[in-house]
C-alpha cells in the first residue's frame, strides 16, 4: 500500500469544508461549515463538530480514512480550520482574553527587535496549538454501531468507535495544560513546548541560538500567564447489566474528555461516548515498571445523553377513557404490583414496596442544599426466593437504576469503599457492591 499524501488530504477536508452546502425549503444553499467558520472567526463559537454523514456525501474514501486514523485527521481537519479562518473573518475580534493580549505583545516587540532574514528555532516559534481559539470533533457516521465495552479491544486502537453504558464516575473539571511556556533567565527568549500526553518532562536548559552561541547556559523559567490550558474531566463507564454476560463482573473503560465536552454527563446517566481509544502514554520509571503493558482510554469526541426526560418517562399524551375508568377502579393498586416481575408468584407485599420504590421520592432543595430524594432498597431473606430476579426486574424497568448483583460469592458481604485512581491522584471514587470481608 503506497503511503497517503497528507498534505493532498489537507487540501481535501479543506476544500470539503469550503464547498459543502445543503438546501433549505426554497432551494436556496446554506453553506452549513461557511457558517460556522464566520461564527469561529469572530469567537462567537468554539465548538466545530464535522458530521462524517456530510464528508460521506462527498468522499467516503475520507469517511473510512478518518475512522481509521482519526488522531492524525483531527489534526489535518484543525489545521484546515486554522488556514481559512483569516479568509472567512469579516471584523477584527472586540472580545480578546489575557494570552491574546500576551501573543500581540509578543509579536508587536519581535517585530521591532528582530532581523527578519534571521531563522529561529523551531521551539521558540509560536506552535498552532497555541494560537488556536477553537475545538474540532467528529460526529461518528450513521452507519456506524455502537459496541460494548468488552467489545472494544486492541484492534480499535487508533479508530473511532462508539461505546455505551453507564457513567460510574465523573471527577472536577479541572485545568489541563496544552503548550507550556518557558523564559529564559539570560537571553530573554521564550520557548513553546506542546504536550501530548498526560505526563511531561519540564524543559531546563535553553534552545535559543543566542544561548547556544554564547554558552551562557541560560536556564527556562515556566510562564503561566503563557502557558494555554484547557477544561478536563475524566469519565468512568460501566458496562450495562443487560451486556454482561452471566458469570462475569461489568467491565468499565476511562474516558478522557476536554473542552466543550466536559460537564455534560454525570454519575448514573446512560452514554453513548464517540471518540477514539487510544493507549496510555507514561514516561519514566512508571514505563520502566509497566513493561510491554498499557492502559488504555478514550479520547472523547461526542457525547449523547441516552436517559429519557421526565416528560418522555411520565408521558405527556392525555388518557383514554379506557385508562381513566381503570384508575378509578378499587383494585387499580393490586394490579400494578402484580404487573411487577409477574412470571413470579406471590411476594405481594415485596412487590408493592418495589412499586413504591418506582414512583416515590422527590427532590428536596431546602435553603438552597440539594439532597437526593431517590429511594435505596435492600431485600434479605433465605436463598431462592427471587431476590435477585425481582430486582433485576427493577433494574431493567428504571432507566437510572443501579442493581449489584452477588454473581460471584454469596458469602461474601456487600460493603462500600474508596479507591483512588493512579492518573488523578487526588481523586477518589466511592464504589457500591464492593466485596470485603466475610459475612
Amino acid at each position: 500500500m503506497p503511503p497517503k499524501d497528507y498534505q493532498a488530504e489537507k487540501e481535501k477536508c479543506k476544500r470539503f469544508l469550503q464547498e459543502f452546502y445543503t438546501e433549505d425549503d426554497l432551494g436556496k444553499k446554506v453553506f452549513k461549515y461557511g457558517a460556522q467558520l464566520v461564527a469561529v472567526a469572530h469567537r462567537e463559537q468554539v465548538l466545530l463538530v464535522v458530521d462524517l454523514d456530510d464528508v460521506a456525501e462527498e468522499d467516503p474514501e475520507l469517511v473510512e480514512s478518518v475512522c481509521e486514523n482519526t488522531r492524525r485527521y483531527t489534526g489535518l481537519f484543525a489545521d484546515a480550520v486554522h488556514e481559512l479562518l483569516p479568509e472567512y473573518r469579516e471584523r477584527e475580534v472586540v472580545a480578546k482574553d489575557s494570552l491574546d493580549v500576551y501573543i500581540e505583545h509578543r509579536l508587536m516587540m519581535e517585530q521591532r527587535a528582530r532581523d527578519p532574514n534571521d531563522t529561529r528555532d523551531p521551539r521558540n516559534q509560536y506552535p498552532h496549538e497555541l494560537m488556536r481559539r477553537f475545538e474540532l470533533y467528529f460526529k461518528p457516521p450513521s452507519s456506524a454501531k455502537p459496541r460494548v465495552v468488552r467489545d472494544v479491544k486492541a484492534d480499535s486502537i487508533g479508530k473511532l468507535v462508539t461505546v455505551r453504558g453507564i457513567v460510574t464516575r465523573a471527577t472536577e473539571v479541572k485545568p489541563m495544560m496544552v503548550v507550556a511556556t518557558y523564559t529564559c533567565d539570560q537571553c530573554g527568549a521564550e520557548t513553546y513546548q506542546p504536550i501530548q500526553s498526560a505526563t511531561f518532562m519540564p524543559l531546563i536548559m535553553c534552545p535559543s541560538q543566542e544561548c547556544v552561541t554564547n554558552k551562557s547556559g541560560g536556564r527556562l523559567y515556566l510562564q503561566t500567564r503563557g502557558s494555554k490550558f484547557v477544561k478536563f474531566q475524566e469519565l468512568r463507564i460501566q458496562e450495562h447489566s443487560d451486556q454482561v454476560p452471566v458469570g462475569n463482573i461489568p467491565r468499565s473503560m476511562t474516558v478522557m474528555v476536554r473542552g466543550e465536552n466536559t460537564r455534560l454527563a454525570q454519575p448514573g446517566d446512560h452514554v453513548a461516548v464517540s471518540g477514539i481509544f487510544l493507549p496510555l502514554l507514561r514516561s519514566g520509571f512508571r514505563q520502566a515498571v509497566q513493561g510491554l503493558l498499557s492502559e488504555t482510554y478514550l479520547e472523547a469526541h461526542r457525547i449523547t445523553m441516552m436517559n429519557k426526560t421526565e416528560d418522555d418517562e411520565l408521558g405527556t399524551e392525555e388518557l383514554s377513557e379506557e385508562e381513566l375508568r381503570q384508575i378509578t377502579e378499587e383494585d387499580f393498586y393490586e394490579k400494578l404490583a402484580s404487573s411487577i416481575a409477574p412470571e413470579i408468584y406471590g411476594h405481594e407485599d415485596v412487590k408493592k414496596a418495589l412499586l413504591l420504590l418506582l414512583v416515590g421520592g422527590v427532590q428536596q432543595a431546602p435553603k438552597g442544599m440539594k439532597i437526593r430524594g431517590t429511594i435505596n432498597i435492600c431485600l434479605m431473606g433465605d436463598p431462592g426466593v427471587a431476590k435477585s430476579q425481582l430486582l433485576s426486574y427493577i433494574d431493567r424497568l428504571a432507566p437510572r437504576s443501579e442493581f449489584p448483583p452477588s454473581r460471584l460469592s454469596l458469602r461474601h458481604a456487600r460493603l462500600s469503599d474508596c479507591t483512588h485512581s493512579p492518573p488523578l491522584p487526588q481523586a477518589s471514587t466511592r464504589r457500591a457492591g464492593a466485596r470485603r470481608g466475610w459475612a
